[in-house]
């Protein structure tokens, strides 16, 4: 028998194994698989190269929790290690200190397994006990078994075991009860060990018989040997595809289409995404790619590793090249993972443009499932901008696609305004803007329907790359003045009439939102009021709804304008109906307002003639109480024509008649409105 201290130069390597991993304790048990599968691997090369001339027999991996023992079992057949080798691999663990290691390592636990070939000792994080039997494949070997109480204290000494392989054999501690229980023994195999090349055999199968469940003596195997990834495109159907998804994600929907991943070089990568059904919740679709290296899974949490919007696929990743045992934070900045990031961005491109130059008709049909994803990927990723815009698709309230270019192509002509820009009309509710897509296409326009999630930075976005272009949705003013000609129409009222109907118009609607009237001299055919939004208002109000940092736009009230059309034969009447009633007192007010205005111009002219020092106090007081003066008269005039608006049943109706058409017309004032059409007719 052998005894001594394992190699290193602290006392207290150990203690700092349980401190450091302890978050993530439950790996253990990945490492002790990854080092039965590694020896089994190595096994069958030696067999290959015809080093091992035996018979390799049962390779099958197995785990076995005795909870009276309180021990946790794996055995293994591979190649086993002489006495020589387990002292090598179990008893020479370098390090110069515990105070640089502690130093070096206590921002990310995760990266000291692996790092100095720790993966063994992390069964020191759930055991106080730890036991290794094992026979190496060389012929005359001896077995031996390795025991460690957790200390840097061991031995080893002559064991009993038939055949080549490695037992290993956790004492669990007392905190660490929860991995003698089954069920969370077999959730740590399918979490981490689900797809690995080696059969693993945990418990027996059992099926209901007699009412309860029967051992019918056939191991247990948890994981599939040769996952779909792990094979040539070629030996695969869709079925297959399908299957596969279906064995990752037992309770999702089927999904779009696919893409193998199959490189050698520069790095080697292989896996398999899926394209989801995506409609709108980006949140819940994330953390969905499994990153495996050898087929030993290392997190499901790729942000970072993988550009953002590829974490909306599903799927699975496998390259050597990604180490197994290190923080996310190491794996974002190592150089690998970022040429295999690229990669992948180019490979779904490819495979999209693929898709869509085969079938551009069924690419057309899953486009809403598609286009969440493609559009965060064009606004996110230059790289994938470059490629995806000449398959990314338009679609109009027509339900028509078309890419970009066809596009442009098609509103060119009709839709560039007097300034040489190009204008993409929108809607983003074709239900609640049917009128003004209506107005639109009547002028022989074309309206498009942008109601995705994130079609407002994709509109933002597209302006930067779109020459001499702009977005605005088809609600935001009048048609004339989205998009503007040199054709300039008459108004039937001077600017002073209109000046007069703005305070006709000026009727409280709602409390929380701000009107504005205006006017814009329309088509007499066209309606006599509408409601329109600011462009620029309304995006920074959405973009700030859904997370553009636009805050302080979120916190300001609606602003719509209320459109009056000077044009249309009912403002016409209105106007007529004014001057009948409260024509008298109008033009006593304008003559009286005239004649002061007259005498502040005359004294504004006077005191220009003259430096300021030179106007005395008294013709500054004076001009004063003129101002003074027009400011009451004007205010008499303001509430003479608000108050005939607001007692006017026909302003009141041709107002709600607006809202109306713009879904704004709900509750009492709805019901006001109902009321007061069956009076008027």
């Amino acid at each position: 028998m052998q005894s001594g201290k394992i190699g290193v130069t602290t006392e207290n390597i150990f203690p700092i194994i349980k401190k450091f991993l302890y978050s993530d304790h439950e790996i253990f048990l990945r490492e002790l698989i990854s080092n039965a599968v590694d020896a089994t691997q190595k096994l069958k090369a030696l067999a290959s190269a015809g080093d091992f001339k035996g018979e390799p027999g049962d390779l099958t991996i197995r785990v076995a929790v005795d909870k009276k023992k309180k021990t946790i079992k794996v055995t293994d057949s591979g190649i086993g290690m002489t006495e020589q080798e387990l002292d090598k691999y179990l008893n020479q663990i370098a390090f110069s200190s515990a105070n640089e290691f502690l130093d070096k390592y206590k921002e990310q636990a995760n990266n000291i397994i692996g790092h100095f070939g720790l993966g063994f000792y992390s069964s020191f994080m759930v055991s106080d006990k730890v036991e290794v039997i094992t026979r190496s494949w060389e012929e005359g070997a001896k077995p031996v078994k390795w025991t460690c109480d957790g200390s840097p204290e061991y031995s080893i000494e002559e064991a009993e075991r038939e055949s080549r392989g490695t037992d290993v054999i956790l004492h669990i501690d007392k905190d660490s009860k929860e991995f003698l229980e089954e069920s969370r023994i077999e959730q740590l195999l399918k979490k981490y060990c689900k797809f690995l090349p080696v059969e693993i055999a945990f418990g027996k199968e059992k099926e209901w018989k007699d009412g309860k469940y029967i051992d019918i003596g056939k191991d247990k195997i948890i994981n599939n040997t040769k996952p779909a990834w792990t094979l040539k495109p070629a030996d695969l159907k869709e079925e297959d595809y399908q299957k596969f998804y279906r064995e990752l994600y037992p309770a999702g929907e089927e999904p779009l289409f696919n893409i193998h991943l199959n490189v050698d070089y520069p790095f080697k990568l292989t896996g398999i995404l899926y394209f989801p059904k995506i409609k709108s919740n980006i949140e819940i679709q994330k953390n969905k790619i499994q990153l495996y290296s050898n087929q030993v899974f290392v997190t499901d949490s790729v942000e970072g590793i993988v550009p953002e919007f590829l974490t909306l696929l599903h799927g699975v990743l496998d390259s050597p090249d990604i180490p197994l045992n290190v923080s996310r934070s190491y794996l974002q900045s190592d150089s690998n993972v970022k040429k295999i990031s690229a990669h992948i961005t180019k490979k779904v491109a490819d495979r999209l443009n693929e898709i869509f130059k085969k079938n551009r008709e069924e690419f057309e049909k899953k486009w809403d499932s598609l286009k969440l994803f493609i559009d965060y990927g064009m606004i996110t990723e230059e790289k994938f901008y470059e490629k995806a815009s000449k398959f990314a698709l338009l679609k109009n309230t027509d339900d028509k696609f078309f890419t970009y270019e066809e596009y442009e192509n098609l509103i060119k002509e009709k839709q560039t305004d007097k300034n040489k820009i190009i204008v993409y009309l929108y809607s983003t509710n074709k239900t609640d803007q049917y009128a003004y897509i209506d107005k639109a296409k009547n002028k022989g326009y074309n309206v498009l329907n942008l109601d995705g999630q994130l079609d407002v930075h994709l509109i933002n976005h597209l302006e930067t790359k779109f020459k001499e272009s702009r977005f605005v949705r088809v609600d935001s003013d009048v048609i004339d003045k989205l998009i503007q000609k040199e054709e300039v129409k008459e108004s039937k009222l001077s600017d002073e009439q209109k000046e007069d109907l703005k305070s006709v118009f000026n009727v409280k609607v709602k409390a929380k939102e701000i009107y504005n009237v205006v006017f814009e001299t329309l088509d007499e055919n066209d309606a006599p009021v509408l409601i329109t939004q600011s462009e620029f208002m309304r995006r920074m109000k959405d973009m700030s709804q859904i997370g553009g940092g636009m805050n302080f736009y979120g916190e300001l009230p609606d602003s719509y304008n209320l459109v009056v059309n000077p044009n249309h034969k009912l403002i016409l009447e209105i106007y007529d109906d004014l001057k009948a009633g409260k024509g008298e007192k109008l033009n006593e007010n304008g003559t009286e307002r005239k004649r002061v205005k007259e005498e502040i111009d005359f004294m504004e002219k006077e005191h220009k003639k003259k430096k300021e020092e030179e106007i005395s106090q008294l013709e500054k007081d004076d001009l004063e109480k003129l101002r003074k003066e027009l400011s009451d008269i004007e205010n008499v005039r303001r509430e003479i024509l608000e108050s005939y608006g607001s007692g006017n049943k026909v302003v009141k109706q041709i107002i709600d008649l607006a809202l109306l058409a713009n879904n704004m017309l709900k509750g009492e004032e709805l019901s006001t409105f109902v009321k007061r059409s069956v009076d008027l007719l």
